[in-house]
């Protein structure tokens, strides 16, 4: 029975591949950072991603059980949308902070566990976004690219020890994300960015009409039973896949102006 842990199971993404793998007869751990209605088959663990002290010892609560930790999946995750002059840096590094370094922070915590039983399997929960800058959520694609640098990089590091890093770029969802997205508020950013609002109506329809949750969930146990994932796998709508497409082989000038009026900006 494989021992894997998932950050940010109490709701969206985390919770339904938390469900998905529980029922498949995997030993799951979550890290939750409030009280939940526990879940049968999910083995729940207070970590905040942010903070080294709580994730170390999530972790080694987890060995100490266990004594390995199979796979881990980086789920837990934030969003800020707004105009990016409005933004507040203490904002930005929130959401860098849990996207970004709270990835670095729990990957580092497990590489050591995985590296001495000699494989290992980690999973990086990105973003379209992450291959894509999107209007109005500029940091949020940030967090994302920066998730996307590292993994690269890791995964060459580690595969001498037979880690492999698998990067997962989910498109839009109907989940929680939605009305969980700070909102920057600024009494300029109105008037000087009028599109703001539109455009984020744009991208509250699509995620709300959406793809669900459970089809995450089953792609990523899917990706687990695989002998060799591949590196990564984009989890979209047919319109979202051919947008990736697209800006490989487009000039990014055409690209980012069909992506502008589609956003409306």
């Amino acid at each position: 029975m494989k021992v894997v842990l998932i950050t940010g199971v109490s709701s969206g993404f985390g919770l339904a591949i938390a469900q998905r793998l529980a029922k498949s007869n995997y030993k799951v751990y979550g890290s939750v950072r409030n009280d939940v209605n526990p879940i049968s088959g999910i083995n729940y663990l207070r970590m905040d991603v942010t903070q080294p002290d709580s994730v170390e010892q999530a972790v080694k609560k987890i060995y100490e059980r266990e004594g390995r930790i199979d796979v881990l999946i980086n789920n837990a995750g934030c969003g800020i949308a707004g105009p990016i002059e409005f933004t507040k840096i203490s904002e930005a590094q929130h959401q860098m902070d849990v996207n970004f370094f709270g990835v670095f922070r729990v990957t580092q915590a497990v590489l050591p566990i995985m590296r001495k039983k000699g494989e290992g399997l980690i999973i990086c929960i990105s973003s379209i976004g992450g291959l894509i800058g999107l209007p109005f959520q500029g940091l949020y694609s940030a967090s994302k690219f920066a998730v996307e640098g590292y993994c690269q990089a890791l995964r060459l590091e580690v595969k001498t020890h037979n880690i492999r890093i698998v990067l997962v770029n989910p498109g839009d969802f109907a989940t929680n994300f939605t009305s969980n997205r700070k909102i920057i508020r600024n009494t300029d950013s109105n008037v000087i960015y009028p599109k703001f609002q539109k455009t984020l109506s744009i991208i509250k329809h699509d995620e709300q009409n959406g793809l669900n949750s459970e089809v995450l969930a089953n792609k990523i146990e899917k990706i687990i039973r695989k002998k060799t994932p591949a590196p990564g796998y984009i989890v979209a709508s047919p319109l979202q896949k051919v947008s990736v497409y697209l800006k490989k082989i487009l000039p990014e000038v055409i690209f980012f102006n069909l992506l502008g009026r589609y956003y409306n900006v």
